[in-house]
């Protein structure tokens, strides 16, 4: 999406001036890091340091040299090379899947051959679909099914609302108590179950993918209409 939605800009301001740190957690793998921080700068967002993607938190499981087949997006290869591992074509001792829209057959059966040759699979998400302003198409969670499939393996998956992103998240705050952060998403299965699984607090919005909440045990702490009913929320 280019567009923010109405009212966003001025909360997330309004946020930061009391103090409030603003991060950005996305399952997104695909972009990479300055262009997603150039889209939200884009649309008024000042987001230098403060994006965290479902790439970054896969690449938290390599080590130094690791070989890595990638099977995703720019986001995905810039972090594997952050991370300082070796992006290779062959001999790989793991496979990382995003989304990326050159996706096809052949990719496919070189993911699969070198899973089934002992590389270990990584999803940086299992989102099944991804959004477009022309409404939601299959998402770095269908690709990496099908290659999960192929190679009859159960892949390590990085993103929201999984482990991985939790580490990530604590690693950039510097805390490992996120018992005082709040956690704002329209998907609870995604979002809100990564707020329960880190110990945040978690504001349902309504707007975006405004999936209602599963959980009758651990409902959202807040819900509210859009990002800047949650900030009048806090400003209050």
């Amino acid at each position: 999406m280019n567009e923010p939605i109405p009212g966003s800009v001025d909360a997330i301001d309004s946020l930061r001036l009391l103090g409030h740190r603003v991060m950005f957690v996305t399952n997104n793998s695909s972009a990479t890091i300055g262009d997603q921080e150039r889209k939200l700068a884009a649309m008024g967002i000042p987001a230098s340091g403060d994006v965290c993607t479902s790439a970054q938190a896969a690449a938290l499981l390599l080590r130094p040299g690791e070989r890595v087949l990638v099977a995703g997006g720019p986001g995905v290869f810039e972090a594997v090379e952050m991370a300082g591992a070796q992006i290779v074509e062959d001999d790989a001792e793991t496979v990382i899947v995003g989304y990326h829209n050159t996706f096809d057959y052949k990719s496919m059966s070189r993911a699969a051959t070198a899973i089934r040759k002992g590389a270990r699979l990584i999803g940086t998400n299992d989102d099944a679909t991804y959004p477009t302003p022309n409404g939601p198409i299959p998402g770095g969670g269908a690709i990496l099914a099908a290659i999960a499939t192929a190679a009859e393996v159960k892949p390590t998956i990085a993103g929201k609302p999984y482990k991985p992103m939790g580490d990530y998240v604590r690693h950039v705050l510097s805390m490992q108590d996120l018992s005082s952060v709040w956690m704002v998403g329209d998907r609870d299965s995604t979002d809100g179950e990564f707020a329960r699984s880190i110990n945040a607090k978690y504001a349902q919005v309504l707007t975006g993918v405004g999936e209602s909440s599963s959980s009758n045990t651990n409902p959202p702490n807040l819900i509210a209409s859009d990002l800047a009913d949650f900030a009048r929320h806090m400003l209050s």
